[in-house]
């Protein structure tokens, strides 16, 4: 089997145009979790920004403020993933299937509104995973594009369940001190063994790090390993690998 590679960005800080840019110059396809605002007062994409990010990439939801769904009550909660939904499609005049918890905190409840709401696919924050696991509306990653300490990958993994799955991955994140290494060990197994790499991270971040060099390179490692039609956007991973509203709709008989 050939391996996969997805990208995810969350937040919709400015700065992801930067990134967009690299993943463009690599050929590589991916994703954008946009909010409309940030209620922790961090700079989001304008609407024009949108619609430009939004004719490369797909762009998927993150609430209406940025709002952590684990802390306000099913009313709030409604409204920041319909009304983020909504205003995403007025902007980029088509519908927004993907949708990505903010700081991967949510409940049983929030994934039942995302799913009423009208999202195809939802995306979390659990890593060490090389597959899109078997949740539509929860769907894992592999890694965050940032310098964790190994005791951030051991909470991870002791919190979010799914251990045998995700067992190896745990192994190289804590084998590997260096973090780019990290990156490339575990890329490497993904390719070596024909599973799914989900890369995801914040462009805020890779500001703050000055790591675009470090992305760049990264990025072209993966497009000399990986053949063009298995570059995938979030929603494309979700359709090929998981029972979703729209694979379903794909795979009927004309």
């Amino acid at each position: 089997m050939d391996p996969l590679f997805t990208c995810s960005i969350d937040d919709g800080h400015p700065s992801d145009m930067k990134t967009a840019e690299l993943l463009q110059k690599h050929d590589l396809s991916g994703t954008f979790f946009v909010p409309i605002r940030n209620c922790e007062g961090d700079e989001v994409l304008s609407d024009e920004k949108i619609r430009e990010l939004g004719r490369r990439f797909e762009i998927g939801s993150h609430t209406y403020d940025h709002r952590y769904l684990k802390k306000v009550d099913i009313w709030q909660a409604y409204h920041q993933i319909n009304d983020g939904k909504k205003y995403l499609e007025d902007v980029l005049g088509k519908q927004v299937n993907g949708f990505c918890y903010p700081g991967g905190r949510y409940r049983k409840r929030d994934v039942e509104l995302v799913h009423a709401c009208g999202f195809t696919y939802a995306r979390t924050t659990m890593n060490l995973c090389f597959d899109a696991g078997n949740r539509p509306y929860e769907m894992p990653t592999t890694v965050q594009f940032y310098p964790h300490d190994r005791a951030v990958y051991l909470r991870n993994f002791a919190g979010s369940g799914n251990w045998l799955r995700r067992a190896n991955g745990l192994q190289l994140a804590i084998q590997n001190g260096d973090w780019m290494r990290r990156m490339y060990a575990m890329f490497d197994h993904a390719a070596r063994t024909g599973g799914t790499f989900h890369l995801w991270g914040h462009s805020k971040q890779f500001d703050e790090l000055d790591a675009w060099k470090q992305l760049d390179a990264f990025f072209a490692h993966v497009a000399c390993q990986i053949a063009t039609q298995n570059r995938l956007t979030n929603e494309e991973l979700a359709a090929r690998s998981l029972w979703t509203p729209e694979s379903a709709r794909v795979a009927k008989p004309a």
